[in-house]
């Protein structure tokens, strides 16, 4: 079972979201499959997928159509980091 790191530029993110009314409730859910770590589940339903470039090293999934969720994997550590979420224009 994985543990979770929020960095700050995600929390500021979260406060942003929350001002515009997002349902905040598809982020939980999304969370609580992330905890769970079903990789076919998440690539099936979320897109999950790994990121190039500049972001190698983190993964995107969907949590709707154009709201993103970035996050890294430290498995030394058991650690999701979740990095960004928002739209494609506010975080890539």
């Amino acid at each position: 079972m994985y543990r979770f790191e929020y960095r700050p530029q995600f929390l500021r993110d979260i406060k942003r979201l929350k001002r515009k009314h997002y349902d905040m409730r598809k982020l939980y859910t999304v969370i609580d499959d992330l905890e769970k770590y079903n990789i076919e589940l998440l690539k099936r339903h979320y897109h999950d997928h790994a990121l190039q470039g500049n972001l190698k090293g983190y993964r995107e999934l969907h949590i709707d159509t154009d709201w993103l969720l970035i996050y890294s994997i430290d498995k030394d550590r058991l650690c999701l980091i979740l990095t960004r979420t928002g739209n494609h224009n506010t975080i890539l």
